[in-house]
């Protein structure tokens, strides 16, 4: 069996990967430490990787994206609901897969990295700056 939607929970050092079949089967659940995460994407066939919106998941969304796989992100309050049991990274993994699947849903746009850095500035220490002129 092939792998075709992967749920990626994004952690400081190990990520929680979730892996399932065009028919849902779950062909991987497993922890993953960040310095082999791109090793581990890029033995896999191109599918869809399904994450929650964050800073981080702009970055990992951008390379794997170069790996050619299809990178969506979403609102962390759509993949809430989904979690069948205890908070633990497995289960959010699961429930950011399940989700994902969902033709309704709803994604963010992956922002590049200059886009990052505005609103980096944006919102940081400047701001004070800019609002005292």
């Amino acid at each position: 069996m092939t792998v075709k939607t992967v749920g990626l929970d994004l952690a400081k050092d190990v990520f929680q990967v979730h892996c399932v079949s065009a028919t849902g089967r779950r062909i991987i659940n497993k922890k993953i430490k960040r310095a082999k995460l791109l090793a581990f994407f890029g033995t896999l066939p191109r599918c869809v990787v399904g994450m929650e919106a964050c800073g981080s998941a702009h970055h990992w969304g951008r390379e794997l994206s170069k790996l050619g796989h299809d990178v969506r992100l979403m609102p962390a309050a759509y993949v809430k609901p989904y979690v069948k049991r205890g908070k633990t990274n497995a289960a959010d993994a699961e429930a950011i897969c399940e989700v994902v699947r969902r033709p309704t849903m709803r994604f963010v746009e992956i922002k590049t990295e200059d886009q990052q850095a505005v609103r980096t500035y944006k919102d940081g220490p400047f701001r004070t700056l800019t609002t005292l002129w």
